[in-house]
């Protein structure tokens, strides 16, 4: 049993710090962006620190630099929305006391829900938890901080590529989810409605009208 149980965590932690790598890199590329962007240096580390959502602050960031910060801040609450159903999942996981449950809160992102969700009993629930989000919380900043370095020093950041690191990202993460047809569907409905409507909108409505790609999920009874 005891086996066992090292092999899962070897496993466990192998995955994790893989993904802690990638996150590493994406944390670099936002630094860099953000800074090139035009945002002060210690603004873009304190993002990182207190927000701790890769998506959105990618996401705030060109919204901000666009000139439409309203449209940042309600996106980020739309899109950050999926956490309250993602903490009543892993509630568990989180463990008691105000401190575990700060600090947890805090550490809840995609990764470390998928790696909880993954695991059967209550002790590899509570490793996988703990492991990913603080791995993963400390891979973000620290890649952060050298990214804004990097921007600094280097100024055009489109230059290097580092613009495609995010999407380039989160299209490898997305991918295994795209073997489902329905939820295929949903997203190339949604980056259909995004594409055309791009050269109309402003920027971040877009992205807001991709959300419209769910109805697809409701029409077929799916639910939301």
């Amino acid at each position: 049993m005891r086996t066992a149980e090292r092999t899962v965590d070897r496993s466990l932690a192998r995955d994790v710090g893989a993904i802690g790598l990638a996150v590493f890199a994406v944390g670099m590329s936002f630094g860099a962006i953000a800074v090139a962007a035009g945002l002060p240096a210690w603004a873009v580390i304190a993002m990182s620190i207190v927000v701790f959502a890769g998506g959105s602050q990618f996401m705030a960031v060109g919204l901000v630099a666009a000139g439409n910060p309203f449209a940042a801040v309600f996106a980020g609450l739309l899109l950050n929305a999926r956490h309250l159903p993602f903490g009543l999942a892993v509630a568990d996981a989180v463990g008691t006391g105000w401190r575990r449950r700060l600090i947890g809160s805090h550490i809840l992102i995609d990764e470390s829900v998928a790696f909880t969700m993954a695991q059967s009993d209550p002790a590899s629930r509570r490793r996988a938890y703990w492991l990913t989000g603080a791995t993963l919380f400390v891979s973000w900043n620290v890649g952060g901080v050298l990214g804004v370095m990097l921007g600094g020093a280097v100024g055009d950041t489109d230059a290097l590529g580092l613009d495609a690191a995010f999407p380039a990202g989160l299209i490898a993460l997305l991918l295994p989810s795209l073997r489902d047809p329905e939820t295929r569907n949903v997203a190339l409905a949604g980056t259909l409605v995004a594409v055309v409507t791009t050269p109309l909108l402003p920027a971040g409505l877009p992205v807001l009208l991709a959300l419209s790609g769910l109805l697809l999920m409701r029409r077929n009874g799916g639910g939301l």
